[in-house]
């Protein structure tokens, strides 16, 4: 077995846990056809059946997989998504976990990242996880602050943290791969102040300089300066207002991550700090709109309620 066969195995076995019994399916498209393809002949050594859906590439992050997709998903015990963009945040992956399905999303995955990431301590993730979710869960007041100048509040009122620890072993659970974020939904309509993106958005990776964000009652209300501050507000406007939503605030866990311009990868950074625009559906926000852009903070300074939790990038809280 090959090193990325025994990376994409810890996958299979480990982390979701596939029986002889259950029947694997391994949706991908053109782009990540080559992984798709090996993850697949792995999942077969350990399931009762593999079986491999190819699609066309998707435009961007949270548009629907086609119907006949869709419908193959209802009927999985155990989905990986290898895909360029991400399905995370859609109705089919949603319809799927409500169903029972035990889903891993790999959106953007590469051979390098499979190989350096999946071998990782999860229990002491799980650790870290466990200690942070509580202090985000329900905070009348998270602030976070850089050197380059971002100050965002928000409120957190009625949200639960979620874990993404990596191991899914029950029915309806989900993660992405490689794991390693806790992350939240702010409440709509709370969020105010100023974000500074120096890691990775949309694609973009480097940034040639920093993105600046003015944030005013839950919404992106204007960016600047550059050429990629540009694209990332055209990209944005594609989609309605909805897309300038401040839907998520996550916390990266993930020794064995970097900051690679691949955000599966670059938000479960050990310590970076991430601000998605749109969808929050999926983790418990009220927002519906198929699209999803993390936007990567490096060197953040975190309080909950009056306790600092990270400082310049380095996490407070130990597993």
């Amino acid at each position: 077995m090959n090193r990325l066969d025994r990376a994409l195995a810890i996958a299979v076995r480990d982390c979701l846990a596939v029986q002889p019994k259950e029947t694997v399916l391994v949706v991908t498209d053109d782009d990540r056809l080559k992984l798709g393809q090996a993850l697949y002949g792995v999942a077969r050594r350990f399931a009762k059946e593999s079986l491999l859906l190819v699609m066309a590439p998707r435009q961007n992050h949270g548009q629907e997989p086609p119907a006949s997709v869709a419908r193959a998903m209802l009927a999985a015990e155990v989905i990986f998504l290898i895909t360029k963009m991400s399905l995370s945040h859609t109705r089919a992956r949603r319809q799927a976990t409500a169903r029972g399905a035990r889903i891993a999303s790999l959106p953007g995955i590469t051979e390098d990242i499979i190989k350096r990431t999946m071998d990782v301590d999860y229990g002491e993730m799980k650790r870290l996880a466990d200690r942070i979710c509580p202090l985000l869960s329900g905070a009348p007041m998270i602030r976070i602050t850089t050197p380059l100048g971002t100050d965002l509040t928000f409120s957190t009122k009625g949200r639960t943290a979620h874990p993404d620890t990596g191991i899914v072993k029950e029915k309806g659970g989900f993660t992405n791969l490689p794991a390693g974020e806790v992350y939240v939904a702010p409440l709509e309509g709370t969020a105010n102040g100023r974000l500074v993106i120096d890691g990775t958005i949309c694609r973009m990776w480097p940034l040639s300089q920093p993105i600046e964000l003015a944030i005013s009652r839950g919404y992106a209300v204007g960016v600047g300066p550059g050429a990629e501050a540009e694209r990332l507000w055209r990209e944005l406007s594609r989609h309605g207002r909805s897309a300038f939503n401040v839907a998520e605030f996550g916390i990266g866990i993930n020794p064995k991550a970097r900051i690679s311009g691949i955000v599966l990868e670059d938000e479960k950074a050990l310590g970076t700090i991430h601000i998605a625009f749109g969808d929050n559906s999926s983790m418990g926000g009220q927002v519906k709109v198929p699209s999803h852009q993390d936007g990567i903070v490096t060197r953040a300074t975190v309080w909950v309620g009056g306790r600092k939790i990270m400082e310049d990038g380095r996490l407070l809280i130990k597993p």
